[in-house]
């Protein structure tokens, strides 16, 4: 019966190899996140008044954040009994390509890239640490709607068994059972909170304060991996003792985070936009003023 309702899910990971090359639909759909997030921001800096010779520089400090914050989450969140037992596993850190990243070490990860970017690069250029991360969320919903559907290639971070007509039954894990695409769930919930993001800014921006941006982003994107992870299988043996998963209980600081941040945005009062200085007029010269 659960076959007859369920669908086999039996894609290869990977889309072409060399040797020992391989191009997985997980690393493509990492970067086109990447790309996609890239123009998002040059109709963000254009829009705004912001100089597009900051895009490269923004790509590379969002890159090594995620790529370096996410394999930590994921080693000391998930597995520190393994990455930090022993030599080898500690050396495995350094191997982003044997698989193991976390949002939540990503996110933080992001937020400490961002400071950055924003001490070095904002004050030139009329924007601080809390309007790159409002834009950074509209970005990153997008992004991570790819790095869900990455992880469905890869048949991984799936969910229960479940008895619903859109069922996954994940063979290339050795799965016989349907189970919940909780991958899909999460890119669906992402791509709508992305898609709300990015209708706000573009309809109602000048409405807006400082802040709205990444306090929905937080309490949306978080608020849904809490609830998904209520059907989703433990990804360590530890997490099936507790009652709450370790991505419910890293989710939580965020939700509160996002629910702070839009109570800040709301008594500050700070426009959402960049607020370029007024040039000063010129004044006219003795010469001038003489002659008239």
């Amino acid at each position: 019966m659960f076959e007859m309702l369920a669908i086999h899910w039996n894609v290869n990971p990977v889309i072409i190899g060399f040797g020992p090359f391989e191009l997985r639909w997980y690393s493509l759909l990492f970067i086109s996140g990447f790309v996609l997030g890239w123009y998002i921001f040059k109709w963000f800096f254009t829009r705004e008044g912001v100089s597009v010779k900051l895009l490269d520089p923004l790509l590379y400090t969002l890159l090594i954040g995620t790529i370096v914050g996410a394999r930590l989450g994921h080693c000391l969140f998930y597995q520190p009994d393994y990455y930090l037992a022993s030599w080898e596993g500690f050396w495995e850190i350094f191997m982003p390509w044997k698989g193991g990243l976390a949002s939540h070490g990503g996110t933080l990860a992001l937020l400490v890239a961002m400071w950055w970017f924003a001490r070095h690069y904002g004050r030139k250029n009329n924007f601080d640490f809390l309007w790159i991360l409002d834009h950074l969320a509209i970005a990153v919903c997008f992004a991570a709607t790819f790095i869900r559907l990455g992880n469905l290639f890869n048949s991984e971070i799936y969910g229960d068994v479940t008895t619903m007509p859109w069922g996954f039954i994940f063979d290339l894990r050795g799965e016989t059972e349907p189970k919940h695409p909780t991958q899909i769930y999460e890119a669906l919930s992402y791509f709508l909170l992305g898609v709300f993001q990015i209708l706000m800014y573009k309809y109602r921006l000048d409405k807006l304060y400082r802040g709205f941006f990444i306090g929905t982003f937080f309490i949306g994107c978080f608020g849904m991996r809490f609830l998904i992870e209520f059907i989703k299988e433990p990804q360590v043996g530890f997490e099936q003792s507790m009652t709450l998963n370790m991505g419910q209980l890293l989710s939580i600081p965020f939700v509160l985070l996002g629910i702070g941040l839009l109570v800040y945005s709301y008594i500050k009062k700070t426009p959402a936009a960049v607020v370029h200085p007024e040039k000063p007029k010129a004044q006219p010269t003795h010469y001038a003023r003489g002659v008239k």
